[in-house]
């Protein structure tokens, strides 16, 4: 498949850094970069993911999948013309996600009026702050890689998820199943590793405390004991006393709820250097360090390592799964195919239904809660991740997870387990 050109321009106020597939702004008269022709007027597709720093190869690989999906339908939603801006929510000085740049990024949107659709962001912090602002701009969002339990459910922080929808109405979804699953598969592997004792540390933001609270819980209920819970700080230089100290508690494993950023390398590598082998004390780490560059920066370290990832390897995937890898490989040999990347395309593509459906009640260009209500109407979806629904909550109904280890300096698939079929 040809892949389609970029044009990689400096937009004008409101329109921010952008990876464009059909112009920027309203109408049809922008220019186009690969899109099909057809009447009516063009809608915009936002995706807004951190393209800078420790996951910059994972999130253009996501990029590069929202493009495919686009240019296997001619750059169309049925009849409507449809425009792509790719929003990066990263500042080059720390390379992660950054809650200034995530509300602007946000704000700027939910003002353009030809932007129906949103896809991310891909931290949970960043969606925090997103969600609220595009909700009051009533703006229909998938996020491929969110997975803090609060931002759909009760079972986070009191006040959660309320306060993330001022309308009272929901506006998110995501297609990668939540952290109340993620942390059942934690505690599932600690079981049947024949851990009896844990402690849990966790990076302090919305998405690793709120993990580390799923995977406690969880380990709760299947009797292995919590010796003890501690937060971290991601910029440390070291972590040898918190190691040492740990060290001293007879532990079977620790675990670690936290993104690549805050220094998941330097905590493995401290860990041991404490006398605390992976072999011998288990480390257990979420999908924030499923990428390249935890094995990077752990070096030999790393070895052992399990990590959980809520969702399946690209490999796992069914037929449609497999279609998808063969087009992306085919369009962008020089990018792989990363955790996040058919999650990615599979938002992608449900939101083009979710734009196209709208489009044909509306016969012609969609009003943005027409778009919400046919995204979450989104039932019995057969796509590349298998067949599922949207719920109430605006949750997949996946419920397949993996863990891979590191092993030789590569993730290696580990198992894949249910976590609805888990007791």
């Amino acid at each position: 498949m040809k892949k389609m050109r970029r044009a990689l321009v400096v937009l004008a106020a409101g329109c921010a850094s952008a990876v464009v597939l059909a112009g920027c702004g309203g109408g049809s008269g922008g220019e186009s970069g690969g899109g099909g022709g057809g009447g009516g007027e063009s809608v915009t597709l936002v995706s807004d993911l951190p393209l800078q720093g420790a996951n910059r190869q994972q999130t253009e690989s996501m990029v590069n999948a929202i493009e495919l999906a686009l240019e296997q339908r001619n750059g169309m939603a049925g009849e409507i013309p449809v425009e792509y801006r790719s929003l990066d929510d990263s500042v080059a000085q720390t390379g992660s996600w950054d809650e200034a740049k995530c509300a602007q990024n946000a704000q700027e949107t939910a003002q353009d009026e030809t932007v129906v659709g949103w896809i991310g962001p891909f931290n949970s912090g960043c969606a925090a702050v997103q969600i609220p602002i595009l909700n009051e701009a009533g703006l229909a969002m998938t996020s491929p890689a969110n997975t803090a339990l609060g931002l759909t459910k009760e079972g986070g922080e009191p006040d959660e998820p309320d306060k993330y929808y001022p309308t009272g109405e929901r506006n998110y979804t995501r297609t990668i199943p939540a952290d109340d699953k993620q942390g059942r598969l934690g505690a599932v592997l600690m079981q049947e590793e024949g851990v009896e004792r844990v402690f849990i540390l966790d990076d302090r933001e919305v998405y690793g405390q709120g993990l580390a609270d799923q995977v406690e819980q969880a380990a709760q209920e299947l009797g292995i004991e919590v010796v003890g819970r501690e937060g971290i700080e991601g910029s440390a230089a070291n972590y040898r006393g918190i190691m040492n100290r740990i060290a001293e508690e007879d532990v079977d494993a620790i675990y670690f709820g936290g993104i690549i950023e805050n220094n998941a390398g330097q905590i493995v590598r401290d860990k041991v250097a404490a006398g605390m082998s992976n072999e011998d004390v288990l480390f257990i780490v979420p999908d924030g360090v499923f990428v390249d560059t935890y094995i990077e920066q752990g070096g030999e370290a790393s070895e052992g390592t399990f990590v959980t990832f809520g969702g399946v390897p690209a490999e796992e995937l069914g037929e449609q799964g497999q279609q998808f890898i063969e087009d992306y490989e085919a369009a962008y040999p020089d990018v792989p195919i990363a955790a996040y990347t058919a999650y990615a395309y599979e938002a992608a593509n449900v939101m083009l239904d979710a734009i196209e459906r709208a489009a044909e009640e509306a016969g012609g260009t969609p009003e943005r809660q027409a778009v919400v209500e046919q995204l979450f109407a989104t039932e019995d979806y057969e796509g590349v991740l298998g067949t599922w629904s949207f719920d109430e909550e605006g949750d997949t109904t996946l419920s397949e997870l993996s863990v891979q280890r590191v092993e030789n300096g590569e993730f290696v698939l580990d198992r894949v387990l249910d976590v609805n079929e888990t007791q």
